[in-house]
């Protein structure tokens, strides 16, 4: 018998297209028909990428010609999915917003001891040098170590009333707003809790506190890529991210990791930048002299790799250290190559602040450029 192609046209116009409601020939869908004898090659496109769309699609050709035109003619279908153009993505701004919180930057690392609450109080302090008005949360349920490292071990949040409702007013030291998981447990207590007891702890110290006007809120999340991650960034808007890594192949990969979750699209986070912490050792009687005990720019070549900002290092400084542990960030040290260091990077974060706010949706884009000892708000 021989076919012809005016038939199977008009045999395909019995079968709808998927989700369009229009027959096959109407809506475009057959792109071409070639006829060789007893056999049908059928070229068709849909827009429904599903496997279960393309293979009923195929049966119903099938039936159809054989239906309609010839039941034993040998059929041959292409089918090829053109799905629609995704629409552009847009940054959404996440979470509750707190009111009189301008912008919320989470301090993380992929991994444990690089020094991101070292960095994460000097950061603060340094901020709250400048003039700006912040706040840290300590979100480190399971490590908490701000109270050592700001001398107020000791502190219990006061409760305040706000409007008629009862409030925790955070513990203030040098300027900054502080609070803490370590300000509600015993020193040598171990805080034994499961992801939702956790993540219920860190939304009372948000969200049942009296943060007051904040320029920052810098959040110190724990180590790693888990529970108490996904919480912070459903619950608030944050405004952007700093990686802290030292510059050794380990701490890269887990850093580079970090950095890979606050890409994703189901958080979307900005990435400020990467921090290389114990960058070099720099003795004290030789200060001129740099040492790469960890390797020399690891965390400098990723964000390059992963075309996110380096923001600075910071050198291996046993008074860095030492301040920590009797509760004075070393940037508080006045004329020394530390708070020089630590200045340097706090403007590099403040920069990007700023950048992240012309072209993304802010939090609530703050006004930098006149701050007290933050003129290069511009990039270098």
């Amino acid at each position: 018998m021989k076919i012809d192609k005016k038939d199977v046209l008009k045999a395909l116009e019995h079968i709808t297209v998927p989700g369009e409601g229009k027959n096959m020939v109407e809506s475009g869908a057959v792109t071409n028909i070639q006829i060789f004898g007893d056999e049908v090659e059928v070229d068709i496109t849909i827009a429904n990428p599903s496997l279960q769309a393309r293979k009923k699609t195929e049966v119903e050709i099938l039936k159809v010609i054989h239906r309609e035109v010839y039941e034993k003619a040998k059929i041959k279908i292409n089918i090829k999915v053109d799905a629609p153009a995704a629409k552009p993505k847009v940054n959404e701004i996440k979470g509750k917003p707190i009111p009189g919180i301008n912008n919320i930057i989470a301090v993380a690392s992929g991994k444990g001891g690089v020094g991101k609450s070292t960095v994460t109080a000097n950061l603060a302090v340094t901020l709250a040098k400048m003039g700006f008005k912040v706040g840290l949360l300590d979100a480190d349920i399971y490590g908490p170590s701000m109270p050592i490292m700001f001398d107020v071990a000791n502190e219990k949040p006061l409760a305040v009333n706000v409007e008629g409702k009862s409030k925790m007013k955070p513990v203030e030291s040098y300027g900054v707003k502080l609070l803490s998981i370590g300000f509600f447990t015993q020193r040598d207590q171990a805080v034994i809790w499961r992801g939702p007891m956790a993540s219920k702890a860190l939304n009372q110290m948000i969200f049942d506190a009296h943060w007051g006007e904040l320029d920052f809120m810098l959040i110190d999340l724990p180590p790693g890529t888990g529970d108490i991650h996904l919480s912070i960034m459903q619950s608030l808007p944050v405004t952007g991210a700093v990686v802290v890594s030292t510059p050794q192949e380990v701490a890269l990969a887990d850093a580079r990791k970090g950095v890979a979750m606050f890409q994703q699209d189901s958080i979307n986070v900005p990435v400020l930048g990467i921090v290389e912490n114990m960058a070099y050792f720099t003795p004290a009687e030789l200060p001129e002299n740099k040492y790469y005990i960890f390797g020399k720019e690891g965390a400098k070549n990723l964000s390059e790799d992963l075309n996110v900002p380096f923001l600075g290092e910071m050198p291996l400084v046993q008074s860095i250290r030492e301040a920590g542990d009797v509760g004075r960030p070393a940037a508080l040290q006045t004329a020394t190559s530390v708070e020089k260091a630590f200045e340097e990077l706090t403007k590099q974060v403040v920069s990007e602040v700023v950048a992240r706010n012309k072209t993304m949706p802010p939090t609530e884009a703050i006004k930098i450029t006149t701050m007290a000892g933050c003129s290069p708000v511009n990039k270098k």
